[in-house]
């Protein structure tokens, strides 16, 4: 009934897909829900949909919906396999003034913006934990590619998160928001959201990017901001895993692009291995499982950054993490115009 309907949409929860990704023990923590509801509720759902296996065929039919949107660089797009990619998450790390923060507001103007295979571009979502968002910024990558910067911000849906439990109660909000306007969205953009609020002791994770453009800047700020100390480590790495597993489904049930940024800490059993740069990123295995795609930064000479592609098992830079990128390093540029191809 349309009570039910409204307690589901009240968490997010907006279509019989999304009932699927979601555990009966979720459902009954909504208010309101009974457990003999939820078994209505699950019934109903898979008689809608197939919950069974389908062919390698039809799942590749699938996968021609994914697209791309351009990081601003022909060369990183490349080493991305076209750019960041809808229906994944992708994650970036690197230490202060290594590009997450421009890669972020460049991804909030290119999203908006025509591409390759028929992408039509759409609107951003954007998540800050840190107040690094910077709206003067869009205006100057904007002129860039010559559009106009009313519409651009426009076309950008901003919100500043406080603690973890706020930034999930936005998610709850994006879901419903990708809903509502269906197909619109492109693009989540998180700069320093939940994860960082979570992993305050441990580093801090920087954005997040949706089909309906969703942006997420340092994800684990304020996951290391609400819990702090070993004492609360476990019911910490429990938050973020919920909240990645909410943005994957998100990601898959919209297809939308999840960026994330995140930053480095130091490596205490790096001496032992002899490995060259002892730091790795923060938010340990949980994090580097849910990211389809991690790609660590570092600085070049003066705006050269470059990127890489980052094996998430055993904590090293390789060519292998994808067979859909063929190269394992990009050198690009940051100017005034956002993130670009580095000058020769």
């Amino acid at each position: 009934n349309m009570a039910d309907i409204k307690k589901l949409k009240s968490v997010g929860i907006c279509t019989v897909k999304g009932i699927q990704m979601t555990t009966r023990k979720a459902l009954c923590n909504i208010k309101g829900l009974s457990e003999a509801k939820v078994e209505k509720i699950k019934e109903a759902a898979g008689k809608m949909l197939n919950v069974g296996f389908q062919t390698a065929f039809e799942y590749s039919a699938r996968r021609k919906q994914v697209f791309h949107v351009t990081t601003g660089s022909q060369e990183f797009d490349k080493l991305l396999g076209g750019g960041i990619e809808s229906m994944a998450i992708t994650e970036a790390f690197g230490e202060f003034r290594t590009g997450k923060t421009q890669l972020s507001h460049t991804l909030c103007v290119t999203a908006q913006l025509p591409g390759e295979d028929g992408y039509s571009g759409g609107k951003v979502i954007f998540i800050d934990t840190e107040n690094t968002f910077r709206p003067d910024r869009l205006r100057d990558i904007a002129d860039r590619f010559n559009v106009d910067h009313d519409a651009v911000l426009d076309n950008v849906l901003y919100a500043r998160a406080y603690t973890s439990e706020h930034q999930m109660e936005l998610l709850d909000f994006v879901a419903a928001k990708f809903h509502e306007e269906g197909g619109v969205f492109k693009l989540l953009v998180s700069h320093k959201p939940l994860i960082d609020f979570l992993l305050r002791q441990e580093g801090s994770l920087t954005s997040f990017i949706l089909k309906h453009s969703e942006i997420i800047d340092s994800i684990m700020a304020l996951f290391r901001v609400d819990f702090s100390g070993r004492g609360e480590l476990a019911e910490r790495q429990q938050k973020l895993a919920q909240m990645l597993s909410r943005l994957q489904k998100i990601s898959e049930e919209y297809n939308v692009a999840v960026f994330v940024t995140n930053q480095m800490t130091a490596d205490p059993g790096a001496g032992m291995t002899f490995q060259a740069d002892p730091k790795k990123p923060i938010g340990g295995h949980i994090l580097a499982h849910a990211s389809t795609t991690r790609i660590s930064l570092r600085k070049g000479r003066g705006e050269m950054r470059i990127a890489k592609i980052f094996d998430s098992f055993d904590g090293s830079v390789c060519d292998h993490s994808s067979p859909d990128m063929p190269e394992n390093e990009a050198t690009f540029a940051i100017s005034g115009g956002g993130v670009t191809d580095a000058k020769e």
